[in-house]
């Protein structure tokens, strides 16, 4: 009889284990043991898991034992020091930072573009893109399959929850606080209001800050360079040519993308909807005359990536424009984890019956 993988998710207590976790309740139940592991600061609380409740254990060494595969929803420095120590007691870890997405030998997956590259985990790690990654690629990905990508220019639109909770903390306190005032009207006088921005570079209420993660050469935020990288590498197009400029909007969730793809081919408005509307992981909602196209607050709470404003370029025949919208939560990190991990679960089990035989 062949055993279910027991799976582990670090970081359960968090704003994406939260949501893990909740996935884990409505998706198809291929797990034996699901086991929470979080900081000792939270371990002994019991949140409910597939109906039952179930205790958080602190992270430690031996919380891995007898774990076949563990989703890892923490910060960079903490998958850094831990994901290497599970992969080295056999664990297959499928991480949601930025530790492990731009190193050589660590695949990074979007099973609705590149599942094939989880059979190149050559030290145990998988890794999951950035949220705002997540909210387009499945849809460029589906037009690239086509048509043959040269070139994206993006701008992101994303929501004060990715900060985690202390983003949409920040976000509700400096909302109320301009709430029933006259701000907006004067330079500067949110600064007044608001002194403590949070996470944020700037006062987010009212406002957009157009700055997400942190300085590198040239000015470029960490964020903006993540989306070429990580574009670059989950297509397989190295020399993929990315520019991105990453704004922060007072949204609680969901990350809203304007995206310029140039391609290799003439493209026409016609087609490129029915490949969207074709395209596993992504719903096209594209009619502008009646109104319809994709807002972050219509897009909160579900799993695809939502596409619209679907046009060819005035200007440029082998290119589209496009709005995207994928709830940074859901598709941009918990659901991605659990997507991987659950074609981990099912390689093992292959494994598994092969050995048997």
């Amino acid at each position: 009889m062949t055993r279910r993988a027991n799976l582990a998710v670090v970081g359960a207590t968090g704003a994406v284990g939260e949501v893990l976790l909740g996935l884990l309740s409505l998706r198809q139940d291929v797990w034996g043991e699901v086991r929470l592991i979080a900081s000792p600061r939270s371990a002994g609380r019991t949140p409910v898991v597939r109906g039952e409740p179930v205790e958080v254990v602190p992270l430690a060494e031996e919380a891995f034992e007898g774990i076949d595969v563990a989703v890892f929803a923490v910060p960079a420095e903490v998958s850094a020091q831990w994901a290497p120590i599970a992969a080295a007691k056999g664990v297959v870890v499928v991480d949601d930072s930025a530790a492990f997405r731009t190193a050589e030998d660590v695949p990074l997956v979007v099973p609705e573009v590149n599942a094939a590259a989880l059979r190149l985990r050559a030290r145990g790690i998988v890794a999951s893109p950035a949220s705002t990654t997540l909210a387009m690629i499945a849809a460029v990905g589906a037009l690239h399959a086509e048509y043959g990508l040269a070139q994206l220019v993006v701008a992101s639109y994303q929501a004060a929850s990715g900060e985690g909770r202390i983003g949409e903390a920040a976000l509700r306190e400096q909302t109320a606080l301009v709430a029933g005032t006259e701000v907006g009207r004067q330079t500067g006088d949110l600064r007044a209001v608001i002194a403590e921005h949070g996470p944020f570079a700037g006062p987010l209420a009212l406002n957009a800050v157009p700055w997400t993660g942190f300085l590198m050469d040239g000015g470029w935020s960490s964020e903006e360079v993540g989306i070429r990288d990580e574009a670059r590498k989950v297509l397989g197009l190295p020399a993929l040519k990315v520019s991105a400029t990453c704004v922060r909007i007072p949204v609680v969730r969901t990350h809203a993308l304007a995206v310029h793809a140039v391609f290799e081919r003439e493209v026409t408005q016609e087609h490129a909807q029915q490949i969207l509307r074709d395209a596993p992981g992504v719903v096209l909602y594209d009619d502008p005359a009646a109104g319809e196209f994709p807002t972050p607050n219509d897009v909160v709470g579900t799993d695809p990536v939502w596409v619209g404003r679907v046009r060819r370029a005035l200007d440029e025949p082998a290119a589209l424009d496009l709005f995207l919208c994928g709830d940074n939560l859901r598709k941009g990190a918990a659901l991605n984890l659990l997507q991987i991990a659950e074609l981990v679960a099912g390689e093992l089990t292959l494994e598994q019956e092969g050995d048997a035989l």
